[in-house]
């Protein structure tokens, strides 16, 4: 499935692209475009591939086939470390702390590639200012958090490497509604101040609410791509994914 590109170079493009786990074939040809400014999200069932496709895209999964593209450079056999030099972060799934370090020592952890201390000052208030949470509890160990307060942490972390593109993996895993929605306020503010975002949310109409295309992934393949608010209308969309009868 290939997909023209109407504002131009994609901040991402994944082509045809396989992946494997062992002799397991979990990604079987995804190609999908996520655009400069976009909030782009993955669904599907669990086992779909979803996670799958962003570990091809940071680089610990390597694809056998197929091409990622950022910006318009191939990225499909570029080491992890070099993948977050380009501009790529992510806030993985279970958001994989250093339980027993501070706040401030997770946060710090995100810019251990940069060397620029004003422009990391400058975004560690950045992600104060976003999480003001983070900042009330900057000296207390993350292990010691809330999960709420731990997922802005996982993801105040990927903003230290101050990304053009942010790869989010189930934002609202075990969270109160509460938290849900701050925490998707603040994705919508993250992306208006210029990240683009691909979303991988069990939370469909959640995710549906604030992005603007989006992509269902059905065992290692897509399946259907279309805008978000066309998605939310889908008859198969509702009825798997949206809980409708």
């Amino acid at each position: 499935m290939s997909e023209s590109s109407p504002n131009g170079t994609p901040i991402l493009e994944l082509r045809d692209v396989h992946t494997y786990y062992g002799s397991i074939h979990a990604l079987k040809g995804i190609s999908l475009v996520v655009q400069p400014g976009e909030i782009v999200t993955l669904l599907g069932a669990n086992g779909a591939g979803k996670s799958t496709t962003l570990r091809s895209i940071n680089g610990l999964n390597r694809p056998r086939q197929g091409t990622i593209l950022f910006e318009g450079r191939n990225i499909t056999q570029t080491p992890a470390h070099e993948i977050v030099r380009h501009g790529i972060a992510q806030s993985p799934e279970g958001r994989r702390l250093f339980p027993r370090m501070t706040v401030v020592e997770n946060l710090e952890m995100g810019a251990f590639q940069r060397r620029d201390r004003a422009g990391i000052k400058e975004d560690m208030e950045r992600v104060y200012e976003l999480f003001p949470r983070l900042k009330e509890r900057r000296s207390q160990n993350a292990g010691t958090m809330s999960g709420g307060e731990q997922q802005m942490c996982a993801m105040g972390r990927a903003l230290m490497a101050r990304p053009k593109l942010l790869l989010l993996d189930e934002p609202s895993l075990g969270l109160a509604p509460i938290f849900v929605e701050r925490i998707f306020e603040i994705v919508k503010t993250i992306n208006e101040q210029g990240t683009s975002i691909l979303l991988v949310e069990q939370n469909a109409l959640m995710a549906l609410d604030h992005a603007s295309r989006g992509y269902v992934m059905e065992t290692g393949k897509i399946v259907l791509a279309d805008q978000a608010e066309a998605l939310k209308t889908n008859e198969d969309v509702r009825k798997t994914y949206l809980g409708e009868s």
